[in-house]
């Protein structure tokens, strides 16, 4: 992948036997597994946590072998999955620690699969992973995971025994910030409660890196700004990271460092947010100035009776004559743009 955040060691394809990662999240764990998450006892706790540091030891292990990821917190390579009518193409992604990356693609683009490869809810067929241990990564999906009749409560005492470092004090300043109190059920909050309730639960454990899949959808502008405030006082720490997935372009024009878009599957570019930006143009202009190169040129053309609109890129609009009207593109128009593609003739 061409301008890839961090050039990491993590280099090689595999089969998806090699793929290294943590398998937590798929084997009972919180996120891959609720139905299992109930245990207690004494006994079974203590089982759960000697799992847990013996799938943190073979993950780095296996993240040793993988590559370097001192400066990734999350190091994808050549990732592999196909669907009937839809595959994953070879991804490659880096999260740099101390970066927040956006993750952006019109629906079907490969996103949530993406995702699931990263944390064990989904098996790719080849590729290399390399992520910490799944008790150092908090999640956030677009539908809360845990059963619609817990309470805040319940969901601590089916959870924290997968995370050595659970804080109870932690996830409780949680909750009283967010609002949400200990005896509400997860079905009758709202959206934004249930959104602000994973939160807490990523959160309370202490992660190195955050995983975020929609989380802001459906959120109304106040909800948003507050969930946007807890990623922003996470990456306070510098050995943090963030992948951050959303159709809400504005909220990653906020938040996210670097972008990678997806399109069908591949990832088509990957760059620091402002570079992204700068790197294509919005080009408005009369039909009479328009040349059969220009129109090949831009993504989503449009064309009017009046005149034309397209996204090229800046190199491409620089050297293009006529009276047209050049403005920065937002992510949005980026998304769009790329997803619509480029005329055929």
């Amino acid at each position: 992948m061409n301008d890839k955040p961090i050039d990491s060691a993590v280099t090689s394809t595999g089969a998806a036997a090699d793929i290294p990662r943590s398998n937590a999240g798929v084997t009972g764990g919180p996120v891959g597994g609720a139905a299992t998450a109930g245990t207690t006892g004494a006994a079974s706790t203590r089982a759960v946590q000697e799992r847990a540091v013996s799938e943190r030891t073979a993950s780095e292990r296996a993240v040793s072998e993988a590559g370097d990821i001192t400066t990734s917190a999350l190091a994808i390579r050549g990732l592999v999955k196909r669907f009937p009518g839809f595959t994953l193409d070879g991804i490659d992604l880096d999260v740099p620690r101390g970066y927040v990356v956006g993750l952006v693609g019109a629906n079907g683009s490969g996103k949530t699969t993406t995702i699931g490869a990263a944390i064990g809810t989904i098996v790719p067929d080849e590729g290399q992973i390399a992520v910490p241990p799944m008790d150092r990564v908090g999640v956030v999906l677009d539908t809360p995971y845990f059963m619609r009749s817990w309470t805040p409560g319940r969901i601590e005492q089916a959870v924290r025994p997968f995370y050595p470092a659970w804080s109870e004090d932690r996830y409780r300043d949680l909750l009283a910030r967010f609002r949400i109190r200990t005896s509400m059920r997860l079905k009758d909050l709202s959206r934004g409660q249930g959104m602000k309730l994973q939160a807490a639960v990523a959160l309370a454990h202490d992660p190195e890196l955050l995983i975020l899949d929609e989380p802001t959808a459906g959120l109304d502008p106040l909800a948003r700004d507050e969930f946007l405030d807890v990623v922003a006082e996470f990456m306070e720490d510098e050995a943090h990271a963030v992948l951050f997935s959303s159709h809400i372009t504005s909220d990653l024009e906020r938040v996210a460092d670097y972008v990678t878009v997806l399109d069908h599957g591949r990832v088509v570019t990957s760059a620091p947010t402002q570079d992204l930006i700068d790197g294509f143009r919005v080009v408005r202009g009369g039909v009479r100035g328009l040349t059969d190169d220009m129109r090949r040129a831009m993504y989503g053309f449009r064309l009017y009776s009046a005149g034309f609109e397209g996204l090229a890129r800046t190199e491409e609009a620089a050297t293009w004559r006529g009276d047209l009207v050049c403005d920065p593109p937002t992510l949005d128009q980026i998304v769009v743009g790329v997803a619509k593609g480029r005329p055929s003739s």
